[in-house]
């Protein structure tokens, strides 16, 4: 039996029984929406605490709910847990998605890179792993304390904290402290030595004041090979509130230690294996290999090194005030600061240590970032009009460096590496972004129109500076002073409404060690001059109904992609030369998302999403003298088709639920000379809470049961970069997906 056909039996298996056994309890209560600061999220309209299809709003906008970020397993990033969402393309090499030089997400054709991110407001940059202006949310917040998270396939809000978000935005929300004392403890054990705990403490409401303590540590082996994944983080959040006042405080710490799996190329997993990894406990045969002595299959240096790693320092924290002056009149200003500290270890055979043909290279990373939204809501009749400003210093450096190895020693264990033996280069870029924005939400006809309109203007200045090595500095500048967006929507029976929205986007020049300044000083110098940041044009428009028993959205969308910017490699990854880095065109993307929620009985609901992607490269470039004839040709990591079914059964303190999403393939070159397949991914949950006992208020056990049909296939391409052409598989740059994976999770609530 095929696994596509074990999926569609058991979902009708699933179905037959739940309506066998029809459900008597009331429907799970709906998602809680995100706090105040989430204005575009207050219109929303929940399926069910699955999702929503955006009810009120102008453009495409979807969302997810308390409820359904705690269905999977403990630690899951919520990243992984939106990939269900039609037009997102997620993948990762763990089964939580948290292992960030494998993660990779694009919507609608759009890389990570080319999106915007916020949690509570507050800026989180492009979350890439080589990080310069931000961090990812699995580090900003512990995902037990993550009350809801909202996607804007096409365009954000007008009033998203992002320098980036050409393809749209992912927003996240943190739960405020309860009102009510309470305790909530949680252990998880699971497959390859997995634990994670996590406790909370919540104060309880005292004349306004609340507050939460909260603290995660979770540790596991790696699937393949050999090596620890480890995270620790603590939250703390306090709330102050009266009838017109709310002031806020979030403070969290996240210390990442990662091994890294092995990149592979199409060449190596058919000659090693999909389960080939790193060297890492064998530092001898790693010795060899390094001298050119293989063993085992293995034919070239870059199958595998000995070991690689990621460490990531971070402290974030904001405070926040929102006043409502009068009923018409509201302010409100967050002011943030974010730290970070990170390496990225690679035990590379391409440099020598004294007495061992290997050494330890390293790209270090660090960011100090403040910042400040104020903004004003003012309602004048049946006008909403909003202002506000975002102003961000970031400083932000980046090096790499060389530290010799020993023979007798192998390095094995985890931590931030000191006193370099070489260092090749330096740099150090201070980032000024000055952000405003202007809108003004119109309703008519008792609220059955509405139209939004607006305007916002970016200007981000970066002053790069060489400090060490060759590569470039000088100043970038991006600016734009009208970036519009209007939208419009409108109601037109009692279930059913039509929407559509244009917007323009720009993007500022990436820093550190993917952006223009990771070229030689000649070659930024030739570039700079014709430089132009990269926009984008979007237009879409749909349908979306709901009704007790269906909801349902379907949108089509252009979007017009402009001034491309692409850093060109000149070798292999590990050996990290400079890049050459151009501006290759455009791109245009077109295609379609649907979105059906059916609860045909109560407790018994099927979510499906359905989406059609068509991106294309609408210009050929000069690499050197060379032309690439890129025209015509698919986006790379941008499958055409993705499908989500999700089928889920409750029935009093139990819970059923059966998941897979279908990734059609995807191109690993500019030329598509070079592909993975497409593939099938299942997962399947259940649980039972006990409420109301005589010692606790409440007692959970989940079980969680990652790619349940234990199906292999590539999960995240691109980790080392993407090529022009490789018609015989010799890029390294392929990452494995997790087999089967089972968790335990026991919680209780005091």
């Amino acid at each position: 039996m095929t696994t596509k056909t074990t999926i569609l039996a058991a979902s009708i298996l699933l179905c037959l029984y739940a309506g066998a056994v029809r459900a008597e309890s009331p429907a799970e209560a709906p998602a809680a929406q995100p706090d105040a600061s989430a204005s575009a999220a207050d219109d929303a309209t929940t399926l069910d605490a699955v999702s929503v299809v955006g009810t009120g709003q102008t453009r495409q906008v979807q969302a997810l709910g308390l409820a359904e970020l705690q269905r999977d397993a403990a630690g899951t990033s919520p990243l992984k847990i939106m990939a269900k969402l039609p037009g997102v393309h997620f993948q990762s090499s763990d089964p939580w998605g948290n292992y960030e030089w494998a993660s990779k997400l694009s919507i609608r054709g759009f890389s990570q890179q080319q999106l915007g991110f916020t949690l509570d407001g507050v800026p989180l940059g492009d979350m890439s792993y080589g990080n310069h202006n931000g961090l990812n949310i699995s580090r900003a917040i512990i995902s037990e304390n993550l009350s809801g998270a909202e996607l804007s396939q096409g365009s954000g809000a007008i009033d998203t904290a992002s320098s980036g978000n050409l393809g749209g935005t992912l927003r996240f929300f943190s739960s405020d402290p309860s009102t009510e004392y309470g305790v909530r403890l949680a252990q998880t054990f699971g497959s390859d030595a997995t634990r994670r705990s996590y406790a909370r403490v919540d104060t309880g409401d005292h004349n306004g004041f609340s507050a939460y303590l909260s603290g995660a540590f979770h540790t596991t082996d790696k699937w393949k090979g050999e090596g620890p994944q480890r995270n620790a983080q603590f939250n703390s959040k306090l709330v102050y509130a009266t009838e017109d006042l709310k002031l806020t405080g979030y403070a969290a710490t996240s210390r990442r230690r990662e091994t890294d799996y092995a990149d592979l190329s199409l060449q190596s997993a058919r000659r090693l294996g999909m389960d080939w990894d790193n060297y890492a406990g064998d530092w001898q045969r790693a010795i060899d290999a390094a001298g050119g002595r293989f063993s085992g299959g293995v034919t070239s240096l870059d199958d595998a090194y000995y070991i690689a790693r990621g460490l990531r320092d971070d402290d974030l924290l904001y405070v926040s005030a929102d006043w409502q002056a009068n009923a018409d009149l509201s302010l409100a200003a967050t002011v943030y600061y974010h730290r970070n500290e990170g390496q990225g270890h690679w035990a590379t055979p391409y440099a020598s240590s004294p007495d061992v043909p290997i050494a330890m290279r390293t790209t270090e990373y660090d960011i100090e970032r403040t910042g400040i939204m104020p903004s004003l809501t003012w309602q004048i009749g049946n006008h909403r009009l909003q202002a506000g400003l975002w102003l961000e210093q970031n400083a932000h450096g980046v090096q790499r460096n060389f530290y010799n190895l020993r023979r007798d020693t192998p390095p094995d264990r985890i931590y931030f590496l000191r006193d370099p033996d070489a260092r090749v280069f330096r740099q150090r870029f201070d980032t000024d972004t000055r952000q405003y924005y202007l809108t003004d939400r119109m309703e008519f006809a008792d609220g059955r129109v509405t139209v939004d309109a607006g305007f916002k203007g970016t200007r981000v200045e970066t002053d790069g500076k060489n400090l060490i090595g060759s590569r470039a500095g000088g100043k970038l500048v991006a600016k734009d002073n009208f970036l519009p967006q209007v939208g419009a929507r409108w109601q037109f029976s009692e279930h059913e409404e039509i929407f559509g929205s244009y917007s323009e986007n720009m993007a500022a020049f990436r820093t550190g060690v993917n952006g223009p300044h990771s070229t030689s000083q000649a070659a930024f110098n030739a570039a700079v001059a014709s430089l132009e940041p990269e926009t984008s044009r979007t237009i879409e428009a749909g349908l979306r109904t709901s009704r007790d028993n269906l909801q349902a959205s379907l949108a089509v969308y252009r979007v017009d992609f402009e001034n491309r910017l692409l850093a060109i490699a000149r070798c292999a990854g590990i050996v990290g030369c400079a890049s050459s880095f151009a501006n290759v065109g455009d791109v245009e993307t077109r295609g379609a998302e649907l979105t059906v929620q059916w609860t045909p009985i109560e407790g018994l609901s099927w979510y499906n999403s359905l989406a059609w992607n068509k991106s294309e490269y609408a210009s050929d470039y000069m690499d050197g003298t060379t032309l690439i004839p890129a025209k015509g040709k698919d986006v790379v990591d941008a499958p055409k088709r993705l499908y989500a079914t999700e089928l889920r059964w409750i029935q009093g303190g139990l819970s059923a639920q059966l998941a897979a999403k279908f990734t059609d393939r995807r191109y690993l070159t500019y030329l598509n000379d070079s592909k993975v397949d497409s593939f099938w991914v299942a997962d399947a949950a259940v649980s039972y809470e006990w409420s109301e006992l005589s010692w606790a208020d409440a007692f959970k056990l989940q079980l969680n049961v990652t790619n349940l049909f234990d199906e292999e296939y590539f999960g995240s391409i691109g980790t080392n970069g993407f090529v022009t052409s490789d018609p015989t598989g010799l890029n390294y740059t392929l990452q494995s997906g997790a087999p089967r994976q089972a968790f335990l999770t026991a919680e209780v609530r005091f």
